[in-house]
């Protein structure tokens, strides 16, 4: 038996998607301020593993050029991260004052 193929919609719009309930809209709306500030919690986070298993490298002495590029780049992600938290005041997410 033949596997029917479903061509992948055009564009988005043409998905078809339900309207949200009354009570889903009001608790995304109360959602959707914070999404700046999750992420930037998850950049900060990943970014600082990241750079902690870098620095390992870097103490060995065997760190190569695109090694401390990484290590550039995920400290350029930590302190763009901490700027989004410092402007909401919420520091303390990441373990700032």
């Amino acid at each position: 038996m033949a596997t029917q193929i479903v061509p992948a919609p055009k564009r988005a719009e043409n998905t078809g998607t339900a309207p949200l309930t009354p009570a889903a809209a009001a608790a995304l709306a109360r959602t959707l301020p914070h999404f700046p500030i999750v992420q930037a919690v998850a950049e900060y986070e990943t970014a600082a593993e990241h750079a902690a298993q870098l620095a390992g490298v870097a103490a060995s002495g065997r760190m190569t050029d695109l090694q401390a590029d990484s290590l550039a780049a995920a400290e350029d992600v930590m302190a763009a991260a901490r700027s989004v938290l410092a402007e909401a005041g919420q520091l303390k997410l990441i373990g700032g004052a």
